[in-house]
């Protein structure tokens, strides 16, 4: 596990020390994602640099790291957890290896197969190869964005980095973009490709890129996930569950550090744990809390613990703390992502980190076995499929003119408008219509559609719950799931596993009918049904609450001063309409409505704002590293 910077120029480099200096910075400016052992390489055309953290003991592990007569270089940020077993057929094919990592035997099998070796890869990674034999730079990231990857293109040559912030090193200006702002007013998040930044993007997963010296980047994907449900019985769907579930969990536990694992209220991290133990028996498990009532999984998580028969370290979050630490963590971010879930999840894996460098998490579960409340949806809209397009035409129009507060008004607007239009993800902030009092320059040409309508092309045979899980796969998880899992524990040098989201297991999940997701008026039915008797009675069916934060409580009371404050002082003026968000908010302590998610998802883009382009709130690194004693 590392972080990573590396650089194609589009002619011959100049030997340039403040370059390689600036490399290095750029490379040291993530630390947080390894701070036990650094590398540099540079040639007259590339300048690759890199951070480690240890995880397995691995001779050799040292990057960026050669092969082959130092033909080929590679910087590698991730864990390839099938690679022993790649290693062995490369060795049967006449392949010699002069170290034990994972790095090596991605080398390896990239002069095997060239682009086609990522297929290969089952685990999480974002690569970038050097052939300078061809002058030609190889890079790709894992199917399901696990880990990230940041380009940009200058008129000198290409910068790549794990982290954006490496890229902004050295910049004198970072403009917003303006479609990004946009799109993240509704999805709280950036939609991938984009970032905020407008010379910034982001290798979209299962992607990977190709640059020669001279030429144009070359973008391709190698893998997408697709589903094709498949007549079976609950009895093999549970079977097929368990067995590949047991297997993920055991290849994802390959460490010669210790191993720990996140425990919530829900079933999949329970269930992660619960199949962990089987292999650790002695794993300890991490869960935090708030103090107020109704927003803590402290209690649950303890008495699954117990009944697991492993350890629950716990830790609870004051408001206080929630502040001191919200700028750090928007800094870790990188981009604004406005899902509060970030902070205690930033706060549980700083815990996690006192006792080991390895967290397993159920990351992905919902998008893969249908967990989302949402997805039973179409079936309570089912009837709406018997009226005919004219009909449901006339009803929505009578039922936008109903007053807010009469009952059904939304049920029946939700079941005349068509899925594509209805569902863009799990988040949906503001629409576009209220969009036009937030912004003060609204473009009718970025649509939140915009995003969503190639992914819906993608889906278009699919069933209304598979739609909804593509369309997730593709915004929700990508763009806020994983970013704020990777950012949160890498802040800690903590390295986060999710078992869920294994090839093998999307293998056997794609092929789960809907009527056994969303059956017995719950949600990933057959996943449930698979860990009856694995994990307790007590967990099997309860609603999971997610990392609950008290967002909505405390802007009125507790944050309300600090959120006016920060609307007031903000210097984006030129982006916002103040006096818009300052009646959301005193509208929301006033209890007229609960706008929370809303307030806090502007809160936090300002906050960014003044880290990254206002610059007047500094976050220190060495302060993110306390606790790692780097």
């Amino acid at each position: 596990m590392c972080g990573f910077v590396g650089y194609i120029s589009n002619k011959l480099l100049e030997p340039n020390e403040h370059g390689q200096n600036l490399m290095i910075e750029r490379a040291n400016i993530i630390t947080h994602r390894g701070p036990d052992d650094d590398g540099f390489y540079t040639d007259d055309t590339v300048q690759l640099a890199f951070r480690r953290l240890s995880i397995i003991d691995l001779e050799g592990g040292h990057q960026p790291l050669a092969y082959e007569d130092e033909r080929y270089h590679i910087i590698f940020n991730g864990e390839i957890y099938n690679y022993l077993e790649l290693k062995k057929d490369l060795e049967d094919k006449g392949y010699a290896f002069q170290t034990t990592s994972d790095t090596e035997v991605i080398l390896a099998l990239y002069a095997e197969k060239k682009e086609e070796a990522v297929k290969y890869l089952r685990g999480m990674f974002g690569i970038v190869i050097w052939d300078k034999e061809e002058q030609k730079l190889f890079a790709a990231r894992d199917p399901f964005g696990i880990k990230p990857f940041y380009y940009m293109e200058t008129n000198d040559g290409t910068f790549f980095a794990s982290e954006k912030k490496s890229l902004l090193l050295g910049e004198d200006t970072d403009p917003v973009s303006k479609e990004a702002f946009q799109q993240y007013l509704t999805y709280q998040f950036v939609p991938e490709p984009l970032t905020m930044s407008n010379n910034i993007q982001r290798l979209e997963p299962g992607h990977y890129l190709t640059k020669k010296v001279g030429e144009g980047m070359q973008v391709q994907p190698y893998w997408k996930p697709s589903f094709h449900p498949v007549r079976q019985t609950l009895d093999d769907a549970k079977q097929k569950i368990q067995n590949v579930l047991r297997d993920s969990v055991k290849i994802h536990m390959r460490s010669d550090v210790p191993v720990g694992a996140f425990l919530s209220s829900g079933i999949d991290s329970t269930s992660i744990v619960a199949l962990a133990k089987e292999f650790h028996p002695a794993i300890k498990t991490f869960t935090v809390g708030f103090e107020r009532e109704g927003y803590s999984e402290i209690d649950i998580a303890k008495d699954s613990a117990e009944k697991l028969g492993v350890e629950n370290i716990h830790t609870v979050i004051t408001p206080e703390a929630f502040i001191e630490e919200l700028p750090r963590i928007i800094w870790h971010m990188d981009d604004p992502v406005a899902d509060p879930a970030a902070v205690p999840l930033y706060f549980v894996a700083k815990e996690a980190a006192k006792h080991v460098k390895v967290v397993l998490s159920g990351e992905g579960a919902d998008e893969l076995f249908g967990g989302y409340n949402i997805y039973r949806e179409p079936l309570a809209l089912n009837w709406f499929n018997q009226v005919p397009k004219p009909g449901k035409w006339m009803l929505k129009k009578l039922a936008e003119r109903l007053p807010e507060d009469v009952k059904g008004k939304s049920y029946l607007i939700r079941g005349c408008t068509p899925i594509e239009e209805r569902y863009i993800g799990n988040a949906n902030m503001f629409d576009e219509d209220e969009k036009k009092f937030v912004m003060k320059q609204h473009h009718n040409g970025t649509h939140f559609t915009k995003v969503t309508a190639p992914i819906y092309q993608q889906a278009a045979g699919y069933a209304d719950v598979e739609k909804m899980q593509y369309v997730d796969i593709h915004t929700w998880m990508r763009g806020d799931i994983l970013v704020k899992a990777d950012r949160m524990t890498m802040a800690h040098s903590l390295e986060l596993r999710v078992p869920f989201l294994d090839k093998e297991v999307f293998e056997v999940a794609k092929s789960i009918p809907a009527s056994l997701k969303t059956a017995q008026k719950t949600t990933k039915f057959a996943l449930r049904e698979a860990m009856r008797g694995i994990v307790p009675d007590s967990i099997l069916f309860r609603k999971k609450l997610g990392f609950p934060v008290p967002i909505r409580v405390w802007l009125k009371d507790e944050l309300y001063d600090w959120a006016r404050n920060l609307i007031q002082s903000s210097e984006t003026d030129d982006m916002v309409n103040k006096s818009y968000v300052l009646k959301l908010l005193d509208d929301h302590k006033n209890g007229k409505r609960d706008n929370s998610r809303k307030i806090w998802t502007v809160l936090v883009f300002m906050l960014w704002h003044q880290i990254y382009i206002e610059k007047s709130v500094i976050v220190h690194q060495n302060s993110a590293l306390s606790n790692v004693g780097c």
